[in-house]
């Protein structure tokens, strides 16, 4: 890659690791700006999907007070998110570069749509009941749900954070801020899956990985810092302007 292709895909990152951890979105930033640096999409989308997972440890870690309280969730989700974050990878490796160039514009879309919807799910969660545990009779219908939403994850996952909320809201009443760190936990688990599987396609570019990395934990730290100074709904907004144009784009570019 050209030093300034580097450079490109650093500040990308930094953007991206800031959104995330303010608003979230951050692919819907990064991704695009991989493919217009002339990666194909796939390697591109599995390059992404190795470069960010540094971020989502560093969310658990934030939350770590919350986190032994999820414990026994997390284990009994955790075979549904590794089964199907691989399985998304899979799925991808074998999606034809073309055929993936004409689902990303249905891709983004939806992961736009998520997006937007973001606080009308935070809201109904936190309309819910809080401290009942995971009813029995749920167990298979969660474990499934996750294990779709795993799939989805492993294959594109910009937006997964919106669908696993929406999935835990259902499942388990519980506050926002533990459904939080669980669902920080299932995406690592998620997205650590497909990332070790990519790892050995042979199609990840490791030069962008090292550096989105780098930008990434540094655009999270910076967004945690500042993101109680930082209007969240007015960044989410823009990220869902900016997600909205790029679909657009993708669509037009399909005619």
């Amino acid at each position: 890659m050209h030093p300034l292709d580097l450079l490109y895909a650093f500040l990308a990152a930094i953007a991206g690791g800031f959104v995330n951890a303010v608003a979230g979105g951050g692919t819907l930033i990064t991704f695009p700006v991989l493919v217009a640096l002339g990666i194909p999409a796939v390697s591109a989308n599995l390059t992404n999907t190795i470069a960010l997972c540094p971020g989502y440890i560093s969310g658990v870690f934030a939350q770590a007070k919350d986190f032994p309280s999820q414990k026994q969730r997390l284990i009994r989700f955790l075979p549904a998110s590794i089964a199907g974050g691989v399985l998304g990878g899979v799925l991808l490796i074998f999606t034809n570069e073309d055929l993936f160039r004409k689902i990303i514009p249905f891709l983004i879309l939806a992961a736009t749509i998520l997006l937007s919807i973001q606080k009308i799910v935070k809201e109904h969660i936190n309309k819910r009941r809080e401290g009942e545990h995971l009813n029995s009779s749920k167990n298979w219908i969660s474990f499934l749900l996750i294990f779709l939403a795993s799939i989805y994850g492993g294959y594109f996952g910009a937006g997964l954070g919106v669908i696993l909320m929406s999935i835990l809201g259902v499942v388990a009443n519980d506050s926002l801020n533990k459904l939080n760190v669980l669902k920080q936990a299932i995406s690592f688990s998620i997205n650590i899956s497909a990332a070790i599987f990519f790892s050995f396609s042979g199609r990840a570019v490791w030069s962008i990985v090292l550096v989105m990395a780098i930008g990434a934990s540094a655009g999270g730290i910076i967004g945690g810092k500042v993101s109680g100074k930082i209007r969240q709904e007015v960044l989410r907004w823009v990220i869902v302007i900016i997600g909205l144009s790029i679909s657009i784009v993708y669509f037009l570019k399909l005619r």
